[in-house]
């Protein structure tokens, strides 16, 4: 920490270097020009850290980030980005903050009661205050949900607000988001992130803490589902979503079940989960899905992200969802013209916090002077982010149209004003923003959250900042490039730790498996499966450039072992088709970070990646960043040139850290089910894998140097020489691969684990009858007990590989979702 004196003089000069638009509010300074006390404090505190200790806080924060696995995909990209964190918190004051709270929730309370009206009685409409074309206009008005009473009382249940400063400073309203608002994860991941940077300082600024909100809109929708113990989906569009990471990290911190269409199904009138136990009741959904995509049978035909049957069980009363499909409408422009009247007309008080100033052109007084005044405005269609008639534009400044784009807009307007609306032009206000070791003003944007409570409307004391890296910007959005940041609402009092412990008293106590959804089983068990796989081809690695090494003074028989390793390569996909024709270190290093090759270490660790991204909820971020660490450095391996020697370093690292995981799946994780099926897929591939090298190594043609090959494949060369003095021996080696109990490489031991496995998870009937998966691993496993290793030959050894693939086959039927875009039908084909 430097001194005061020293921490005054850096202040100093980031403020007088620091330089406001002068057009637009800032948070940092007044309009005098003067710095803001918290900011002050924000910065002397922060100034006592140094440079140095600046920007090692800064680093850490980016190495959590990364740690975390918190990312965002851009619309139409396939790889996720990492999440784009600014240094430095929005702060707002506590008076300041209890302004801006005080109209989110008037809002959302009057947004819920005109849904309420437009989906029921409509007297809006008929009484005139509101226009039909207002609302059929939208598409998502669901006429489906018209006469719907909304289970629970509430259409709107969780409510965003996008705000922004105007001109005059006060904030205003500049959209609405009800269909799916995303944002409250990386809010709260934030603030996790920030928070852990900038310890003493979150601490010092009495900063309110975000976990009460999340803990009464849990018990709300708990509470709302009128049963017991309530089981709470939150419903994803999967993987590609752009948002899935913050949904995973929703669902891991509220503890509800995160779904996906497919998951779900309707039956008796009431919405299920699949599980690996039969259907349970889903209770209540939290949707991230579009409501025109929620139900096949009623909207969009097409869709796969939703469930038949869904509008029918919210028409029964069946379900909770939170929001109701139907309540994005509130989020048409078209609607907001009429919120200042409709506020008054309906709550009987004016609006706490105005929109921007709105003009629907449907209406025809407004649709005149528009066109009148086309340059005071900035047109932008009335339901859509697009401008009608005008490509991906979103929309159109009147002062910077061209005669000929303002005499087709004009054309336009007055075709179809029920199309446009205009709005009076908005410039963000800014921020500071921390840049090349400086302060320097960025525009953003703040996106607030309110919950519907028991006790009405709470709203989240902090919020989901992005800030733009353009200073003339309009509005801010992430797949354009911008930053977010953490918001601290700075309360006058020391704050009081919260969690999201239950206030009343202890839930009963439960110690099941687990009702797993049957394709979070699917992904663990494939997650499973990949890990060994890639285990197995960096052993095979590893062993073979071990003997190039030794090449030369290797003789003609040793050079078995050699030949042999680099066939298994080929023939499980982690070499080309071509490489029998390859140097074999070529073959190692194609084996090891081929990204062609679909059989590679660095191809079988992505597939593993991309399984247990669907499943990120139930995986510790140790799992998860471990899994990231291989594919990291073997990624980073196969970009550059790199000597043999170094390329042995890193097979080595990548096993330690694969060992390093087993390790911690195998003490870490929870004994239900979702450990079983992680510990299924690797003792099913482990166990296949061990067959496929005893066919390899130890046939009739077997050498010394083979059978040394496959001990140290099965990493059990200490135990097979403590056991036996002689040299390997074919008879011994089999044993210990094939048939040895106390073995945890042997096949035996693979399918005792199996058989446990099997045994343990719960049948879809008590009718007493063993289930085909179980009949199949009994039979197996006292096959393996009974068997002779003189006898064993690869033909035996071939019957019982395949006997395990097609036990894989039997547990996939019983326990998993076959949709289209499940995860065993997304699997490559497998590596025969």
């Amino acid at each position: 920490m430097e001194t005061d004196k020293a921490s005054q003089q850096r202040v100093a000069a980031w403020i007088a270097q620091y330089a406001p638009m002068r057009d637009a509010p800032d948070e940092l300074v007044d309009p005098d020009g003067r710095p803001r006390a918290h900011w002050l404090q924000f910065l002397e505190s922060l100034a006592a850290f140094g440079d140095i200790g600046l920007e090692q806080r800064f680093a850490a924060a980016g190495r959590r980030i990364d740690d975390m696995g918190i990312s965002y995909r851009v619309h139409g990209e396939t790889k996720e980005r990492s999440w784009p964190l600014g240094r430095l918190p929005l702060l707002i004051p506590e008076s300041e903050w209890r302004d801006i709270a005080a109209g989110v929730a008037q809002r959302a309370e009057l947004l819920d009661q005109i849904l309420h009206d437009l989906y029921g009685e409509a007297r809006l409409v008929a009484e005139g205050v509101l226009t039909a074309a207002a609302i059929t206009g939208s598409s998502d008005f669901i006429r489906p949900m018209c006469g719907v009473a909304p289970p629970g009382g509430r259409w709107l249940r969780f409510y965003a607000a996008d705000i922004g400063r105007g001109p005059d400073g006060a904030w205003r309203v500049l959209g609405d988001r009800a269909q799916a608002p995303s944002g409250a994860g990386y809010a709260l991941e934030n603030r996790m992130i920030l928070s852990r940077a900038l310890p003493s300082l979150y601490r010092d600024m009495n900063v309110e803490r975000l976990a009460p909100f999340f803990r009464d809109f849990r018990a709300s929708i708990s509470g709302a589902a009128q049963r017991a113990d309530p089981r709470i989906c939150l419903l994803t569009p999967g993987p590609w979503s752009d948002t899935y990471s913050e949904q995973v990290h929703l669902a891991r911190y509220l503890g509800f079940t995160l779904v996906e269409g497919e998951d779900l199904v309707m039956s008796d009138g009431k919405l299920h989960v699949r599980t690996i136990a039969g259907l349970k009741r889903a209770d209540a959904i939290w949707r991230r899905v579009d409501a025109d995509w929620c139900d096949p049978l009623e909207q969009n035909a097409a869709s796969r992200l939703g469930v038949a049957g869904m509008f029918e069980a919210i028409r029964r009363g069946a379900v909770v969802v939170a929001n109701m499909p139907g309540a994005g409408l509130i989020e048409s422009r078209a609607l907001m013209s009429f919120l200042p009247e409709l506020s008054e007309r309906v709550l009987g008080e004016s609006l706490k916090l105005p929109n921007v100033a709105t003009w629907w052109c449907g209406r025809e007084s407004e649709r005149d002077q528009v066109v009148q005044a086309l340059s005071d405005y900035a047109i932008s269609g009335a339901f859509s982010d697009r401008l009608p008639g005008f490509g991906e534009r979103r929309e159109a400044l009147g002062h910077a149209l061209s005669s000929e784009e303002r005499a087709r807009l004009t054309d336009a307007i007055n075709q179809r004003g029920v199309d446009y609306v205009a709005q009076e032009p908005v410039k963000l206000s800014t921020t500071p923003a921390w840049a090349d070791g400086r302060l320097t003003p960025r525009p953003f944007a703040l996106r607030v959250f309110a919950a519907a409570t028991a006790d009405g409307w709470t709203v989240m004391p902090g919020g989901f900042c992005r800030i733009s890296n353009r200073l003339d910007a309009r509005a801010v959005s992430m797949n354009a490039g911008a930053q977010s940041s953490d918001v601290w609402v700075l309360m006058s009092r020391p704050i009081e730790w919260s969690t999201l412990l239950p206030s009343d008293e202890d839930p009963p106590i439960v110690r099941a498996l687990g009702n797993l959804p049957s394709r979070a089983a699917d992904n663990l068990f494939w997650m499973g499966r990949y890990l060994e796989r890639a285990e197995a081809t960096l052993r095979i690695v590893r062993s073979l450039g071990a003997r190039l090494g030794e090449l030369q003074h290797i003789d003609l028989q040793g050079r078995q072992s050699i030949e042999r390793l680099a066939r298994l390569l080929i023939a499980w996909g982690a070499a080309p088709e071509d490489a029998p024709d390859m140097d074999p270190t070529q073959i190692t290093w194609a084996a090891t970070a081929g990204a062609d090759n679909y059989g590679s270490a660095l191809s079988v660790v992505r597939y593993a990646r991309r399984a247990a991204s669907i499943v990120r909820e139930r995986l510790s971020q140790d799992v998860w960043q471990l899994i990231g660490r291989i594919e990291t450095r073997l990624t980073r391996a196969g970009a550059g040139a790199i000597t043999e020697p170094e390329a042995l370093e890193i097979v080595e690292r990548s096993l330690h850290t694969l060992a390093a995981l087993s390790g911690l799946i195998d003490e870490n994780f929870n004994r239900v089910a979702g450990w079983s099926f992680i510990d299924l897929g690797r003792r099913i591939e482990r166990a296949i894998g061990t067959c496929r090298f005893a066919r390899q190594f130890a046939g009739d043609d077997a050498t010394v140097e083979t059978l040394d090959a496959l001990l140290e494949l099965l990493d059990s060369q200490i135990t097979y020489r403590s056991r036996y003095i002689a040299g390997a021996a074919l008879a011994p080696v089999l044993d210990m691969a094939m048939l040895d109990p106390f073995n945890p490489r042997s096949v035996l031991f693979q399918a005792m684990r199996i058989d446990e496995h099997l045994a343990a998870l719960p049948n879809l009937r008590d009718d007493g009858v063993m289930e085909p998966p179980r009949r199949l691993s009994i039979k197996l496993r006292a096959e393996l007990e009974s068997e002779d290793a003189h006898r064993l030959d690869a033909a035996i050894i071939l019957a019982f590989e395949q006997r395990l693939m097609f036990l894989a086959d039997k547990i996939a039927e019983r326990y998993f979702t076959h949709g289209a875009d499940g995860a065993a039908n997304s699997q490559p084909s497998r590596i025969a």
